[in-house]
């Protein structure tokens, strides 16, 4: 097992953080007010998080994943809010029930139903129909030099 690069202050709390599943990816959303000195330690089962909010407060969690993960396809993201991690699957296809491998969770974890989807019993049916109308939306944007107005998505032309 590998030694964890970032160790525990003796005095944190953990961020709050959400996640949803998809295909081929898992998303952790940790909610820090203006993150800074941000350490994030991806490993194949498990994420460790360090970093200080707004206020100076010390920030660290700790997960053991449901399944394994691949560390040179996850990476994170900083912004002014939270702090997003993406989390490549190692077996794509495969819907995790849980985040953490443990069946406990922890209270400050949450699953984010607002991007959740069942793409597990989901069909690919309207998928390519989907893509062409994102496709013309983009060169319609293009033509434009920007994003389409509502009025370009009528068919009363």
């Amino acid at each position: 097992m590998n030694k964890p690069k970032i160790v525990r202050p003796e005095e944190c709390q953990p961020a709050h953080a959400v996640w949803f599943d998809r295909k081929k990816y898992v998303t952790m959303n940790f909610k820090v007010q203006k993150p800074k000195d941000v350490q994030v330690d991806i490993q194949p089962d498990k994420i460790v998080l360090c970093c200080k909010n707004d206020e100076d407060d010390v920030i660290y969690n700790e997960l053991y994943f449901y399944d394994t993960i691949q560390i040179n396809d996850s990476r994170e993201r900083v912004y002014d809010r939270n702090i997003n991690i993406l989390l490549r699957k190692v077996k794509p296809d495969f819907s995790w029930p849980r985040l953490q491998k443990d069946l406990a969770k922890p209270s400050w974890l949450a699953v984010d139903f607002d991007n959740w989807r069942d793409w597990e019993h989901e069909e690919d049916e309207g998928k390519e129909e989907y893509d062409r109308y994102a496709d013309m939306i983009l060169d319609m944007a293009a033509k434009k030099g920007g994003a389409p107005d509502m009025d370009d998505l009528s068919d009363s032309d």
